[in-house]
């Protein structure tokens, strides 16, 4: 597929630089030179010690000695990360060297963000020994490196993909699944022996249920991929390369599902707690208090402890929960609805009046979410809130089997913002068909997601970054740990969700043409459900992560808040209904995906909250001269970092317009 943005309207002005550097004195040239050699040097190695991230992000692009990186995996093992930690310590010091004093603002920015991840790997290592309970990682690890090397593929033609070179990368990516994964069994093994093993959950759904669906994937589905896709003089050589990597790939994690069954489980068949050995059956997904509190400061720069997070998230959820009851009862009235006298019991009858207008399939959801991104776009055209092309484009397709683990509803992951080629994939999960689970993608409900993953949420933010990322640093790019597992850093995601959780907020504000926003009352009911979600996510991250709250008490919780059902999801009696059985389902997957990536949940409303804040500063700051449209853009323009860096230097740009 075609590359789906050129921004050629705007390119001009996005790629004009919003930072005007006062002059440096020879001392702040001196240090300038001597950070960028660091960063520079860091940056390459960084990528050529992470070849899934170097993939994500297009390495090649940046540059070309990291082509080859695309044709391997991660070395995991103890021996490598010794060197690493090696490398890494003597990066630190060499960045610790250069005062912060002799750099202009964005270079100081820039030692800032390098310094908290190699702090963040170097604990990683060898305070928390990660490496030795990271079974998501290595099960996730190896099918996103291969499904982001073909989503970042060339068109060699109207329906083919890849040129040889880039295939070959894929063959050669393939071969190293087998070692990687016989690393991944020597570290989980030392974790036995330290007793620092992954949680029972994660054993079971990634250990057996992912394995399994990852030696489909790679045994069925990319060889034939591959044959719908590869095309040129070298295609049966390569075809012949892909179907033995993908056999080899197959087989080793059948290996590991194998390995996790033989070592874990007493019984492995029945894919429950009952079917593990006795000392794996307890909870082991806190990361606790000491730890939570040192992350939030390290890597998303925020100045709270757990405990402040935990007690303040409940008055902005009773709050959020208000406005919704009173907007329930508005479309009541309006719907000529006679609704309960009960707040949470009014929004819910709400609710279920609206779940009647829903998809009849999978395939018409997937379609409905397409058509609510696009008259997104056309709003934005139309009110001018940003300035958007005319062959603007967004894809919506169906998350692949061996990510439903890890996504429930939908996720974007965009195209290599260092490259000029591939597309960004603005995932949904599909529901197999089932009528609650549709009923909940009812046609009120997808206006806020859309405008999440889509526009102007994660993919407008990625292709503006992108189309502007000679003017940010690599470090300001980089996903320590891993893109998006447990092991992630989670820093990118302080910019990334805080900004498509703000376009959805956006999104209801008034605009020229539109008084009430983008949003009927009904999507907007939908959308504020969205922000009580994101709001309650910390109370709940925080809350099991620090032993305040048990995995039952938050999916209980989940279900009751976010969709207005009563009940614990353990009494049958109370989940007879299907909304109440999809609910539960739903937040109980939802618990899972925050207890295997801890912090990660906080950063949707931490980051929409700082942006709020930003924008109200700069408004205060410079009064009728304030743009939003300027505040938008310079606020992209730094990149996924969190902005508790940028605020000052933000804020002075802004003024300097």
């Amino acid at each position: 597929m075609k590359n789906i943005l050129r921004l050629a309207t705007i390119s001009a002005f996005l790629l004009t630089s919003c930072t005007q550097q006062p002059p440096t004195s020879t001392n702040q040239a001196n240090g300038d030179d001597s950070l960028k050699k660091v960063h520079d040097e860091y940056v390459v190695e960084f990528l050529r010690r992470n070849p899934t991230v170097n993939t994500y992000l297009g390495g090649a692009g940046l540059d070309p000695k990291l082509r080859d990186v695309d044709g391997s995996l991660r070395d995991h093992s103890a021996a490598a990360l010794q060197e690493e930690d090696r490398w890494l310590t003597n990066t630190k010091q060499s960045l610790e060297a250069i005062s912060p004093g002799s750099l202009p603002a964005p270079q100081r920015i820039n030692r800032d963000v390098a310094l908290a991840q190699v702090n963040f790997l170097l604990h990683q290592h060898q305070v928390r020994r990660y490496q030795e309970r990271a079974l998501d990682t290595y099960t996730d690890e190896p099918f996103r490196a291969v499904d982001w090397q073909l989503q970042g593929m060339s068109q060699t033609g109207d329906r083919t993909y890849g040129t040889a070179e880039e295939w070959t990368l894929v063959g050669k990516r393939l071969a190293a699944v087998p070692a990687f994964l016989k690393v991944a069994q020597d570290q989980l093994t030392a974790g036995i022996a330290s007793r620092n093993t992954p949680d029972w959950r994660m054993l079971v759904r990634n250990g057996i249920d992912t394995s399994e669906a990852n030696a489909k994937y790679f045994e069925e589905t990319l060889p034939k991929l591959a044959e719908e896709r590869v095309a040129g003089p070298q295609r049966d050589q390569l075809l012949t390369q892909v179907r033995d990597g993908s056999k080899q790939a197959a087989a080793a994690f059948r290996g590991l599902r194998d390995f996790v069954a033989n070592n874990f489980f007493d019984e492995p068949a029945k894919k429950d707690i009952s079917g593990l050995k006795q000392d794996f059956r307890s909870d082991r997904y806190a990361m606790g208090e000491e730890e939570y509190n040192w992350a939030v400061k390290n890597n998303l720069r925020v100045n709270k402890t757990a405990a402040q997070l935990f007690e303040e998230a409940m008055l902005i959820v009773e709050g959020t929960q208000k406005e919704m009851s009173d907007l329930a009862r508005t479309i009541g009235e309006k719907r000529g609805l006679t609704l309960p006298a009960e707040g949470p019991a009014a929004v819910r009858a709400v609710f279920d009046e609206l779940s009647k207008d829903y998809p009849k399939s999978d395939s018409e959801m997937v379609q409905w979410y397409n058509e609510s991104a696009f008259k997104l776009v056309d709003y934005a055209r139309k009110t001018g809130v940003f300035d958007v092309p005319a062959d603007y484009k967004l894809e919506v397709v169906e998350t692949p089997p061996p990510l439903r683990a890890s996504i429930d509803g939908a996720a974007y992951y965009p195209a290599p913002p260092f490259k000029n080629t591939g597309v960004g994939r603005f995932y949904v999960t599909t529901t197999d068909n089932n009528k609650a689970a549709l009923q909940s993608n009812n046609r009120a409900a997808l206006a806020d997601l859309a405008a999440h993953e889509g526009f102007p949420g994660h993919d407008w933010h990625y292709k503006v970054m992108t189309q502007n990322r000679v003017n940010i640093a690599g470090v300001r790019w980089l996903t320590p740990g891993a893109v998006e597992d447990s092991s992630s850093m989670w820093e990118d995601s302080m910019a990334a969700e805080g900004w498509a959780l703000y376009s959805e907020a956006l999104m209801a504000e008034p605009q020229p043409g539109a008084p009430e926003g983008f949003y009927t009352p009904e999507e907007r009911l939908y959308q504020l459900q969205g922000k009580l979600y994101r709001d309650l996510r910390v109370r709940v991250d925080t809350g099991i992560h620090t032993n305040r709250m048990t995995y039952a008490e938050a999916v209980d919780l989940f279900s009751e808040i976010v969709d207005f059902l009563p009940g614990k999801c353990s009494d049958t009696a109370a989940v007879k209904s299907e909304a109440k059985q999809a609910s539960c389902g739903s937040s109980e997957r939802a618990i899972f995906r925050y207890s295997k990536w801890p912090t990660q949940a906080i950063t949707y409303r931490l980051g929409k909250d700082e942006i709020f804040a930003l924008r109200k500063e700069a408004s205060a700051l410079v009064g009728e001269r304030f743009s939003p449209k300027t505040f938008h853009l310079l606020f992209m323009k730094q990149g996924t970092i969190p902005s508790g860096y940028f605020r000052d230097e933000l804020l002075r740009e802004i003024k300097g317009q």
